[in-house]
């Protein structure tokens, strides 16, 4: 399914967006001779059938719709939540981050609702492939029963495994881990991306950050970044246009790196700093706190 207007009007089997008052949305699949009931009335799918885009419509009481296709980002905060999902603004981030577009092959590990897997399959597209790794079968399905709804699932394979064992891929382009412990798993990474692949992951705190931050330098990641990613909404009134009181703010620390190979004789020193490197012989050697202090210390 392509999130685009091909055509000007609805037509059986469209993904459909109706938006009615206050905002209040509800995304559906047209299917003739369906109907869709709300609290604000009874829709028949076949009256909403053959409708211009961005047209209004009326449920049997009278409760106005505008009938809208939806976005990949309505898509995404529509879908069931079994576990804690990425936001839209991580996501796009991440997206444009990673390089991830049509052609890619990625591996994702941590499905749960399977919201950035949604985000990853559309990016992709059909030349693309998705791998997606997740340790409960039962949070799977129910991510799969999402990607089939969207019509997504062909760009996808769905492995139930703990990722301690590895990766069945090898020079996928990038690895995203939503993981508890991604620290854990950086061998894993090393042996599945390309030379010069990405690896990103997201984690809700800043001691988890320290610890990906010291096993990035231990596994001979480098262009090591660290961000987090925050949306202020505005009022739409010109009269009155100012910050709303709803901002969504920091949701995870969104930790990026690159797959490198250094020789460590010839490389210079500074250039190691600047790549996120320096000590890294240090570290290696020595080890450091759990607190990760020595990665601060020029």
């Amino acid at each position: 399914m392509a999130f685009s207007l091909s055509e000007g009007f609805t037509k059986d089997g469209d993904l459909v967006q109706l938006v009615g008052l206050s905002h209040k949305s509800f995304i559906l699949t047209l299917h003739a001779g369906a109907e869709f009931h709300t609290h604000r009335g009874l829709l028949k799918h076949d009256d909403l059938i053959g409708k211009q885009w961005g047209s209004q419509v009326f449920s049997h009481n009278g409760s106005p719709f505008f009938i809208l296709q939806p976005t990949l980002s309505d898509v995404l905060k529509n879908t069931k939540r079994f576990t804690q999902i990425m936001y839209p603004k991580e996501i796009a981030y991440t997206l444009l981050y990673m390089g991830i577009g049509p052609g890619s092959r990625v591996i994702e590990a941590g499905t749960g609702s399977g919201s950035f897997t949604t985000a990853l399959a559309h990016a992709v597209g059909d030349e693309g492939h998705i791998f997606t790794y997740e340790v409960k079968e039962s949070t799977q399905n129910a991510a799969r029963k999402t990607l089939e709804s969207l019509g997504f699932s062909n760009r996808v394979d769905f492995i139930v495994r703990d990722i301690k064992e590895g990766f069945d891929q090898n020079n996928v382009d990038a690895i995203f881990l939503d993981v508890s412990n991604p620290f854990d798993y950086l061998d894993q990474v090393r042996a599945s991306v390309k030379p010069g692949g990405f690896f990103g992951c997201i984690v809700p705190t800043t001691n988890q950050v320290i610890q990906v931050l010291v096993e990035l330098r231990r596994k001979d990641f480098a262009f090591i970044e660290v961000c987090d990613v925050s949306v202020r909404f505005y009022k739409t009134e010109p009269t009155r246009f100012r910050p709303t009181d709803r901002m969504i703010s920091h949701t995870g620390y969104l930790v990026f790196a690159r797959k490198v190979d250094i020789d460590r004789q010839m490389s210079d020193k500074k250039l190691l700093q600047e790549i996120g490197l320096l000590n890294l012989a240090e570290i290696k050697n020595e080890g450091v706190n759990e607190d990760g202090n020595e990665l601060f210390e020029e």
